[in-house]
């Protein structure tokens, strides 16, 4: 027989979503994948509800229905402080997945490089690696997982086709500041590089830290790529609706790219969701506050449990430090986590370039009364899983 393709010898699938079909198996709260076990707002689910009985069951135009493009282009231009053509800066995929995939295929050529800072969200790498491109990684430093300019820099200088830039950042839970933000802008111009942004939790950020679009710093537009989705913002991480929004020049390319991969995001979803994306400010100020509420509800329960953790400044993930209990595998810790604790985690070892073993990641987009079970069941953590003695720290 032949052989199969060589460019996915090296992956694993998804550890991610393998932890969640871990914690089905046990019944553990699954705090591992992140997605909600709330509804999406009220207003979404009706006017989906309409949507079935409306002549919406088939193909929207390829790259984006022309409503939701215009109430995309809306929304985002008061955000990004630039007016973005709905029909010229906007391609909507399916989920952010789709649209970093189709960026990555926009502006790479087997062989160039791209820089991903590490820890990084799992499909950065195969995104790079799917492409024909090669990571160049660049390490964040906890606790605050800042980064070293010198060290972003001499990865500029092996010349990357592009930079990845999760803002805020999964897993770590990091929102870069401007000034950071300002160093990778200006050594992505010294450099002739693109940037390509995965802000899928632009609206999920705490006080005092705020979130910028790369795009909106001077000069960047031209060579930034957003993307981004509704799955978090709306709590509908099912109806997988992502979108690219750049240049024309770049979207002419991602046009094709995503008509070749997906053909169209779904058109009955499309329409429903521009409920949401017609939604006032006030919403996300109310999402900010939910979200804020379960932070600090989380990070306070496994403060009096004693568990050593990052604070996370945006997203919903926090990573916890497991090196009391001295595995050396976080995979296998894991596994037992779900089996006789009852909580579903990730692996760090799944976000890092590093040898690092010693992180889980856990979320908190849960009903409070879900948090509140995870936490009861994590107080007895140190009782139900054993030390290895061998290599306790």
């Amino acid at each position: 027989m032949p052989e199969l393709s060589k460019r996915t010898e090296t992956f694993t699938d998804s550890v991610i979503r393998r932890m969640t079909r871990i914690s089905n198996q046990y019944s553990a709260v699954n705090l591992s994948q992140g997605f909600p076990d709330f509804e999406p707002p009220r207003e979404l689910l009706d006017r989906l509800a309409e949507v079935t009985k409306e002549d919406f069951h088939q193909y929207s135009i390829t790259w984006g229905a022309q409503n939701f493009r215009e109430a995309l282009a809306k929304k985002q231009s008061r955000l990004m402080g630039r007016e973005i053509n709905p029909n010229e800066e906007i391609v909507v995929t399916c989920g952010s997945t789709e649209a970093m995939m189709a960026a990555m295929m926009t502006v790479t050529n087997p062989g160039d490089k791209v820089i991903v800072f590490s820890p990084f969200y799992e499909n950065y790498g195969a995104d790079t690696i799917l492409s024909g491109a090669e990571p160049v990684y660049v390490p964040l430093y906890p606790p605050n997982f800042h980064f070293n300019p010198e060290e972003l820099e001499a990865a500029f200088r092996q010349k990357p086709k592009a930079l990845i830039l999760c803002n805020p950042s999964n897993p770590c839970g990091k929102v870069f500041t401007y000034d950071e933000l300002k160093i990778i802008a200006d050594l992505a111009e010294k450099y002739d590089a693109f940037v390509i942004t995965d802000e899928v939790y632009e609206h999920i950020v705490y006080a005092p830290h705020k979130h910028t679009y790369f795009a909106s710093l001077p000069k960047m537009w031209e060579r930034t790529i957003s993307c981004s989705s509704l799955s978090k913002t709306y709590s509908i991480t099912g109806w997988r609706l992502g979108y690219i929004i750049a240049p024309p020049r770049i979207i002419d390319v991602a046009k094709k790219v995503h008509d070749f991969l997906t053909v169209g995001a779904a058109a009955p979803l499309q329409e429903a969701a521009v409920t949401g994306l017609n939604f006032g400010d006030n919403y996300y100020k109310q999402l900010q506050d939910k979200y804020t509420e379960k932070r600090d509800l989380f990070l306070k329960g496994l403060d009096t449990i004693g568990i050593a953790h990052t604070v996370p400044q945006g997203a919903y993930y926090v990573l916890l430090d497991i090196s009391e209990f001295g595995y050396e595998s976080d995979l296998e810790f894991c596994e037992v986590l779900a089996k006789d604790v009852g909580v579903g985690a990730v692996p760090g070892s799944s976000f890092f370039r590093e040898n690092v073993n010693h992180l889980i990641r856990l979320h908190f987009a849960k009903k409070n009364e879900t948090l509140n079970e995870a936490l009861n069941r994590l107080e007895h953590i140190r009782t139900k899983i054993q030390k290895h003695s061998s290599l306790s720290f």
